[in-house]
């Protein structure tokens, strides 16, 4: 959910033109389309944010966006200028631990 941040600064509030309020699934879809390049065919990067969002809709993983951790794709956060995205896996696959994130 993008602002128009002409429209709000213009309407007296220009708290809300310095963040900006995204859900944690299209902050997902973003780091996906960079990790995969501008280039990749539409379909790849569809079947690749299906893929990310069900893993963490399972619990696989948890996000970590500037030092704070969601699991949960519909979550809202502030984000200001550019974020810091880091997915951490909850279970190490071989050797069966559990990682608190």
């Amino acid at each position: 959910m993008p602002l128009d941040l002409h429209a709000v600064a213009a309407g007296g509030s220009a708290a809300f033109a310095l963040a900006t309020p995204l859900r944690i699934r299209d902050l997902l879809a973003l780091a996906v389309r960079e990790v995969i390049g501008a280039r990749a065919p539409h379909d790849k990067f569809e079947r690749s944010v299906v893929r990310t969002l069900a893993g963490l809709a399972a619990g696989d993983f948890v996000v970590d966006i500037d030092g704070r951790s969601f699991a949960d794709g519909n979550a809202v956060v502030m984000c200001e200028g550019s974020v810091a995205v880091r997915f951490f896996i909850k279970r190490g696959k071989r050797a069966g631990l559990e990682l608190q994130p």
